[in-house]
């Protein structure tokens, strides 16, 4: 089967599950956080022509807010971080591609350093996915990691290497 389960107590047409799977997207069962992440770019795209890098950010920003409340609904089920939340890589991917939303064909540079430090999970990253628990814990590491790849893809605008 290619979806996996709802997580233990959710129900699909929950608002919170609703979100934290951003719409079924952490349904599919292989590589659910890099589909989340590939759904953020039409995103950043649409975000960028409507308010430019700012409302990239503040989109990020945002998923980043609601996604702690859904996930900590869909976590009182008892996985404290189900591959089924993918808010959290939508949040992050939006980050990362802030510095450089209106430069398309650069996507694919946040893209994969978001995910490279996603997966990798280097200090903070790591410290943050160990310490904390909840909504919190679930979404404050992929910020990070959204943080550390815009701020590499906003170095790589300024020194004219994209």
């Amino acid at each position: 089967m290619p979806f996996r389960p709802l997580p233990p107590g959710c129900r699909f047409w929950q608002p919170s599950t609703l979100l934290a799977t951003v719409g079924g997207i952490g349904l599919i069962r292989v590589a659910s956080g890099t589909w989340g992440s590939l759904a953020a770019l039409p995103l950043a795209w649409l975000l960028w022509l409507w308010g430019g890098e700012a409302a990239v950010a503040a989109g990020g920003i945002g998923f980043g807010l609601v996604g702690v409340w859904a996930a900590a609904q869909v976590c009182r089920g008892g996985e404290p971080d189900s591959s089924a939340i993918v808010i959290d890589e939508v949040a992050g991917q939006l980050l990362a591609v802030a510095p450089i939303a209106g430069l398309p064909w650069a996507y694919p540079l946040a893209f994969a350093l978001f995910r490279l430090l996603d997966i990798a999970k280097p200090w903070p990253i790591s410290w943050l996915d160990r310490e904390l628990a909840g909504g919190w814990g679930v979404m404050l590491d992929d910020i990070a990691a959204g943080v550390i790849a815009a701020a590499v893809c906003a170095a790589a605008v300024a020194g004219g290497w994209i």
